[in-house]
């Protein structure tokens, strides 16, 4: 971790909450909103979750895996995620999900005319906005977490905390990630 935290202190709590009232809570109030409040379909949700984390390198979101209704996506989607050009896993609103994530971290000036086209032809606004909104917290926060070293520390409910994520530079399954 690269924050000091007072012993006997909750990481996530003190960095989130305690060393920044004025923000951290706003901001965890944001990143609790995405997955209370979100109307996108569980497999779309998950695949740009998913697609972010990979790409953020996030432990604890490359963990997680978001439950509606005591439902999950199967075990393999992250792999699938990861493929998200070739899998046979996904109907046309999942990969758009699992793309958009991934051009909007690594390439939003290249969201072309083209990609809107395709997107309207299966989002609606409010959709493509929501989605928006979704995708910008999870690559903030995530990424915040992972630059921060919050990400070894996180504890998924019922779980140990996850296993630490090499640098991707330092690491050369990296190259499998853009």
């Amino acid at each position: 971790m690269r924050i000091d935290v007072p012993d006997g202190k909750d990481p996530i709590a003190y960095v989130w909450g305690e060393m920044v009232p004025g923000i951290g809570p706003a901001a965890s109030a944001f990143s609790l909103a995405v997955y209370a409040r979100t109307t996108l379909g569980l497999r779309e949700f998950e695949a740009a979750r998913l697609r972010i984390a990979q790409i953020n390198g996030c432990a604890f979101c490359l963990d997680w895996r978001t439950e509606r209704d005591g439902r999950k996506v199967e075990d393999e989607f992250a792999g699938a995620v990861a493929e998200w050009r070739t899998t046979g896993a996904f109907d046309d609103r999942t990969r758009l999900a699992a793309e958009y994530a991934e051009r909007y971290a690594l390439d939003h000036h290249g969201l072309d005319d083209e990609f809107w086209a395709r997107m309207s032809a299966h989002y609606s606004q409010r959709e493509i906005v929501e989605l928006t909104m979704c995708i910008g917290s999870w690559l903030t926060f995530g990424r915040l977490n992972r630059v921060l070293g919050l990400d070894a520390v996180c504890v998924l409910p019922g779980g140990p905390p996850p296993v630490r994520v090499p640098d991707r530079a330092a690491s050369p399954e990296s190259e499998d990630l853009p």
